[in-house]
């Protein structure tokens, strides 16, 4: 397969994550849209990686890095709704302003 159909692929899947922060009300529904934005990055990282340097490992490492800060990022995140929605009985986020004043 050519690198191409691998970059399209990836500009689809965060092109579609974009959509779903932009457009969704709901936060996990925003938060799902970063993690198919993260997955599009992990993409472009192998596909980069087996067209380039394919004996190297660094591709693989920022890859194994990106899913890692994605999980980190996918525990604190649903923690945080999880919390959010204990105080206020909604996830959505026109109605979270606990920042605002």
């Amino acid at each position: 397969m050519p690198l191409s159909w691998y970059l399209v692929l990836a500009a689809l899947l965060f092109c579609i994550g974009l959509y779903g922060v932009l457009a969704r009300k709901n936060a996990v529904a925003i938060l799902m849209g970063v993690e198919l934005m993260l997955n599009a990055v992990n993409i472009n990282l192998v596909a980069f990686w087996r067209y380039f340097t394919p004996d190297k490992i660094g591709g693989h490492a920022f890859a194994v890095i990106v899913f890692a800060v994605a999980a980190a990022e996918v525990a604190v995140g649903l923690a945080l709704i999880i919390s959010i929605y204990r105080r206020r009985k909604t996830v959505a986020a026109d109605e979270i302003n606990l920042m605002k004043w």
